[in-house]
């Protein structure tokens, strides 16, 4: 396939996902509503319990990146969830398309709203907390998102494999992997006061060392020697790997015939 036709793939299925999003109400209702009380909440929980500003910014960062994370993630499982809810998932990988080109447009929308969310939840968190999300510099910043929307694709990636193995009842692991993922990251709290075989499984989470690095910013001593290194080593690998995962799980879908089950 010429680099053409790759590009008019991947931005069919970003514009699919656009337009199926942009007129479904309560998606764009989710997307700010829980984001929002998500901060506040941990903002007022931070002044009632008079956390210093450094401890402020610690949990608001968690927060803010577990938000930024939720939200790019629903992006790519909602191209394979659309399908299975409108019984017509068979069509989609019947088309002369491949699974990058589904979970790389999809990817796309998902980073834009990511960043929008990220801005929406710095602006409150300065205005409400003083929390300066700006303080790390512009470049630390980038880094860190990147990192948040790559966790989050390998998350999504392995959603829809789930799916593809389990058919529609895995489709709850949209919404519950994805935090039980950025629990262990540490979103709320540093991983060295985990259990160490808890740790042990932390450690092999691409997010729990760009938060490590970002937050070293922020007057944190980093625990892990060349965080940003080992984050997107991992990040790249499990990219790899849960593509490859996806890959086989809908060829197997195919012979098992799950895939004309989940579009009766």
């Amino acid at each position: 396939m010429s680099w053409r036709a790759e590009l008019v793939a991947v931005g069919a299925f970003a514009r699919r996902n656009l337009m199926m999003a942009s007129r479904n109400v309560f998606l764009i209702f989710e997307l700010i509503f829980w984001p929002v009380v998500g901060v506040l909440g941990i903002g007022l929980m931070a002044r009632f319990l008079e956390l210093s500003a450094e401890a402020t910014s610690f949990v608001l960062i968690g927060q803010i990146a577990f938000s930024t994370v939720s939200v790019c993630q629903l992006d790519v499982a909602y191209a394979v969830l659309y399908d299975v809810w409108s019984k017509s998932v068979k069509h989609q990988f019947l088309a002369p398309i491949g699974v990058r080109h589904l979970t790389v447009g999809s990817w796309i929308v998902g980073i834009l709203r990511a960043v929008g969310v990220f801005a929406m939840l710095a602006a409150i968190g300065r205005w409400a907390f003083g929390f300066d999300a700006l303080r790390a510099g512009v470049a630390p910043l980038a880094v860190f998102l990147a990192g948040c929307c790559l966790t989050a694709w390998v998350v999504s990636v392995l959603v829809c494999t789930l799916i593809m193995r389990l058919g529609a009842r895995a489709e709850t692991a949209a919404w519950a992997s994805v935090n039980f993922v950025l629990t262990l990251a540490g979103i709320y709290y540093s991983v060295a006061v985990l259990p160490k075989p808890v740790a042990a499984v932390a450690a092999l989470i691409p997010l729990t060392y760009f938060l490590d690095a970002y937050r070293a910013h922020y007057g944190f001593a980093p625990e892990f020697a060349h965080p940003l290194l080992i984050g997107t080593t991992l990040a790249l690998l499990y990219v790899a790997l849960s593509h490859w995962a996806l890959v086989r799980a809908v060829r197997g879908a195919r012979r098992s015939g799950l895939l004309l089950k989940m579009s009766e």
